[in-house]
């Protein structure tokens, strides 16, 4: 049981590893193709393009923190394909998304496409939580499960299908009044709210991972 329980280990940290590896190598990628488009939108008089390039920041903060957290948190043996699918899928998302930073009508629809898919994947990762709650042996793995579960169930409720309303409502209003929000310039407006939201987010994944610290750690001491 020992040798079973040290293989179960290994196994464990091997997967972990993975994991943290890929998510470092396709958010550097999204970066690759944020650097690059910012090069191109920095060399126009425009003001927006500064807050353009903040918001496509932001995604990224939020990708690595929310995996990184969930990493630490969920991430056990055996590997899960689908799980790391949908990372790879979201970073394709996220390139293509950068990709048009100087084009609003096209990055707000891009980002409630991008905001549908993170909404999927959230829903996709409840089996990982169910799974920790059955394999739970002692009371700080199941306070640990049960608040991350009680963050999953608010991303899926209410923080996910916010995000996705805010940007198609964006893109559907530039759509419909093209003078204002883009010969007017008018779209600073829907990108500013857009940032807001997204460092809002940000607060809320810093204070949860603050809240949690204690109960991986704790977890961890059990194993």
């Amino acid at each position: 049981m020992k040798h079973l329980n040290e293989g179960r280990r290994d196994l464990d940290s091997l997967v972990v590893t993975i994991e943290l590896t890929l998510v470092s190598i396709i958010q550097g990628v999204a970066l690759f193709f944020l650097t690059d488009s910012s090069r191109a939108l920095l060399s126009m008089p425009n003001a927006s393009a500064f807050i353009y390039i903040a918001a496509g920041l932001c995604v990224i903060f939020i990708f690595w923190s929310r995996s990184v957290i969930h990493t630490l948190t969920l991430i056990r043996w055996p590997l899960e394909f689908g799980h790391n699918f949908f990372y790879i899928a979201a970073a394709l998302g996220e390139a293509i998304l950068f990709s048009r930073l100087d084009n609003p009508p096209v990055w707000f629809w891009l980002s409630a496409a991008y905001a549908g898919v993170v909404w999927l994947l959230f829903i996709y990762d409840m089996r990982l939580i169910r799974a920790r709650i059955a394999e739970s042996r002692d009371d700080s793995e199941r306070a640990l499960y049960a608040r991350a579960m009680s963050d999953q169930l608010l991303n899926i409720r209410a923080l996910a299908p916010l995000l996705f309303v805010l940007n198609l409502a964006c893109a559907i209003a530039i759509w419909s009044w093209p003078d204002l929000f883009i010969a007017r310039g008018r779209h600073i407006w829907l990108i500013s709210g857009q940032l807001l939201s997204f460092i809002g987010y940000l607060f809320y994944t810093s204070r949860y991972f603050s809240a949690i610290a204690p109960l991986i750690l704790g977890s961890r001491r059990t194993n």
